[in-house]
């Protein structure tokens, strides 16, 4: 159960909250999504939870605030708290090179042009160090992008962390033989670096990746859901994931600002059961998006933030570190470091990057309702939070739909929670 408060106690509008439960409402009569919910927290206190949809539309079991997601890429967050936990003991300092660590990057070449049966390499200028890597500025991408012919290479290569049929040490040293995207610290691209990032916990700590969130994070947060793999007892809660019936993704528009966009499209088809592949151990530890969560679990992580690092008595991080983490780590903008648009919530130019999260730095070239000063991340299929400082508000939405521009949910959530504030 999720406790409660009427809205209006902590500055927040009933009536125009409804609006939340409306726009869910939309989504799942018009076959968008299966299922979706949302929990709004203002100063500690949870003004707004509901959920609308099914599980699975083939079981037709209500989403709950117990129901299981697949968070994807909100895993990030975690594993760069993880690694933020070994810096506060000394254990590496930010700008230390990750091969100090891991050998296997001590010799990393760059893409500077020819093909993939003739590539031309040139030695990086620099190491890759930890900061760069929690930064997404060390020059990795993912294999389902097609940016680059890099990205060719790691799906030739067979690179990826998706739970596979090896270990994380193993990808990772793989990954390692194949160039990086740009010479590091001169970019900022979003990829495999908190991947690199988990391993670099395992190795530091001296323990696997889903031992150490267990018994470093999990426990002592009370996260009693998440971890990276249901265990059969809880997958009657574990939502399945779904894309639209017609597949693949959005129409490209052209260059010209006279398109009108295509509505998002309406039908659902399967691609992983609640049984499937999160039903099974994973080989393949991924810190950047392997775990699965409740929203209730992931609530305690985020107010574990919010309380800069503390929650119910409970110490993670210090005050000064996670205040370090929120703030922007570029030399500008992420357009300015070459990423025009991040995402269908965010314009690039608005937006700054901190140890592990997106950070607002103007809400004006975001082109979305905000504030100086909010933190967050999304994942994969449909999922967000955000922490905004300065209204004292958390704000967690769970769906599960791939892959997430398909339903522009981000940008109209937003609109929908900063529209209740009254105070």
């Amino acid at each position: 159960m999720i406790e409660q408060v009427k809205p209006e106690s902590v500055g927040m509008s009933e009536d125009r909250l409804r609006r939340v439960d409306a726009w869910m409402e939309q989504h799942v009569e018009r076959q968008r999504l299966a299922g979706v919910s949302v929990l709004i927290e203002r100063r500690g206190r949870v003004a707004y939870f509901g959920a609308r949809g099914c599980r699975s539309v083939e079981s037709g079991q209500p989403i709950g605030a117990d129901t299981i997601f697949r968070i994807y890429s909100m895993t990030k967050p975690i594993t760069s708290v993880a690694a933020m936990m070994l810096y506060e003991e000394g254990r590496f300092q930010l700008d230390d090179p990750i091969a100090k660590f891991l050998p296997e990057f001590s010799e990393m070449k760059v893409w500077a042009g020819g093909t993939l049966e003739n590539p031309q390499l040139e030695p990086a200028r620099s190491l890759i160090t930890v900061r760069q890597l929690l930064t997404h500025t060390a020059g990795f991408s993912y294999d389902f992008m097609s940016n680059s012919p890099v990205e060719a290479l790691y799906r030739r290569e067979k690179i990826t962390f998706d739970r596979g049929d090896t270990s994380l040490a193993e990808v990772t040293q793989r990954l390692a033989t194949l160039p990086l995207l740009f010479h590091p610290g001169t970019r900022w691209n979003y990829g495999f670096s908190t991947d690199v990032l988990g391993r670099l916990v395992e190795v530091v700590s001296g323990q696997p990746l889903d031992r150490f969130f267990a018994e470093r994070i999990f426990q002592p947060l009370g996260m009693v859901d998440t971890g990276f793999h249901v265990p059969e007892e809880k997958v009657e809660r574990f939502a399945a994931l779904y894309t639209a019936a017609s597949g693949g993704m959005p129409p490209v528009l052209g260059a010209e600002p006279t398109q009108v966009p295509p509505d998002p499209p309406c039908g659902l088809k399967l691609v992983d059961p609640a049984a499937g592949r999160f039903a099974k151990p994973a080989r393949i530890l991924s810190g950047g998006g392997g775990l699965t969560s409740t929203i209730g679990d992931y609530l305690r992580f985020c107010r574990m933030l919010r309380n800069k690092g503390e929650l119910d008595g409970v110490r993670l991080l210090g005050r000064k570190t996670v205040e370090f983490m929120t703030v922007n780590h570029l030399n500008g903008s992420l357009a300015d470091m070459g990423q025009a648009r991040f995402n269908n919530a965010h314009a690039g130019a608005g937006l700054g990057f901190g140890l592990g999260f997106a950070v607002v730095l103007d809400p004006a070239k975001t082109q979305t309702i905000g504030s100086v000063g909010e933190y967050f991340w999304t994942g994969m299929a449909n999922t967000q939070f955000w922490i905004d400082p300065s209204e004292d508000l958390i704000v967690i939405q769970m769906a599960q739909h791939t892959p997430s521009v398909l339903v522009p949910l981000r940008r109209e959530l937003r609109t929908l929670v900063y529209q209740a504030l009254v105070d």
